[in-house]
């Protein structure tokens, strides 16, 4: 349990890292996020290994959305004032993503 711990808090410091490093406009988590993908792709790092946190995190995701929706508690006024904007931008970029990825996987497909 330590050691998968271990290896998801040292991707995610090696994520803030970069991120910092290279100034860039993507969170150090999802940076952290996509080497542990590349990590755990290649074999770098071994699935078992990083199993037991992983578990138990993905048993407990809707406790870590608590915190966010009520942070939009406060942002009401604001969301009722955009309301459709808000609503028009999640469904063309809804739509836009699942256009894009069916292309992507119609190309893979082929090949």
């Amino acid at each position: 349990m330590i050691e998968s711990l271990f290896f998801l808090f040292c991707f995610l410091i090696l994520g803030e890292f970069i991120s910092t490093l290279l100034t860039l406009p993507i969170p150090g988590s999802v940076i952290g996020m996509v080497l542990l993908t590349v990590a755990l792709e290649f074999n770098i790092v071994k699935a078992e290994t990083v199993k037991p946190s992983s578990k138990i995190l993905l048993n407990n995701l809707s406790l870590l959305f608590i915190p966010p929706g009520v942070g939009l508690m406060v942002y009401f006024n604001i969301i009722n004032e955009y309301f459709l904007p808000i609503v028009i931008s999640y469904f063309v970029s809804t739509f836009a993503v699942l256009y894009i990825s069916g292309i992507i996987v119609q190309r893979l497909d082929r090949s």
